[in-house]
């Protein structure tokens, strides 16, 4: 299948990189450090949520913000030897244009810049928690990508894993992609559903991108 595209917009964890072992391991330890049971834990949805979000399903609203500065501290200082790419990504980036993709990312800015940087990715536009008021499944993170980009958003693709940003690049009137790395098919609902982006190619034409998608 090809889709032509003047942007590509990448979620980071669960689609560039994998660092959910470190995700559990760190998000465990706040909840054992302020309190909340094993079951409470497993009944939130941390995969691509901002952590004041996931927090504020746990915690009294006095608590959050002290239990954020704490999740970011426990999550940068488990960067190294936490994060490994996913298969395809770096051959993808690699064939991208300059300007013509962006990172979208419901983590922090100060985490999502370790976590690249551990794997050797700099993207010219990170879209960060940090950038906005409202989080996936809203579409306010890729609106503000394409915003920057200078792209209409009916001319850009968002590669997801997340059920949640499946659902905001919708909202946000863009093609999807999903790609079944910590979901299954049957759980993603998108234009386009791949294993991961080793099923995806690019090249760069006129006035964008052709992207291939193998499904």
């Amino acid at each position: 299948m090809k889709i032509h595209a003047e942007a590509l917009l990448f979620d980071n964890d669960g689609t560039l990189i994998s660092s959910m072992e470190s995700v559990y391991r760190c998000w465990r330890r706040l909840a054992q450090e302020y309190g909340i049971t094993a079951e409470e834990f497993e009944q939130v949805e941390l995969h691509g949520r901002p952590a004041a979000e996931i927090i504020a399903d746990m915690l009294p609203a006095e608590r959050v913000a002290g239990a954020v500065a704490r999740i970011e501290e426990l999550e940068v200082s488990d960067v190294a030897g936490g994060v490994v790419l996913l298969p395809g990504t770096l051959e993808l980036l690699t064939s991208l244009p300059p300007g013509r993709w962006a990172v979208v990312t419901s983590a922090g800015r100060r985490l999502a810049e370790a976590r690249l940087a551990e794997v050797g990715i700099d993207p010219q536009m990170l879209i960060s928690a940090d950038d906005i008021t409202r989080g996936k499944p809203d579409p306010e993170p890729f609106l503000l990508a394409a915003a920057k980009l200078g792209v209409d958003p009916a001319r850009c693709v968002v590669f997801e894993d997340a059920p949640a940003g499946l659902t905001a690049g919708r909202a946000a009137g863009m093609t999807t992609v999903a790609l079944a790395t910590t979901h299954t098919a049957g759980e993603l609902f998108a234009d386009v559903v791949v294993k991961d982006l080793s099923a995806v190619s690019a090249q760069a034409i006129e006035g964008g991108v052709e992207i291939t998608a193998a499904v």
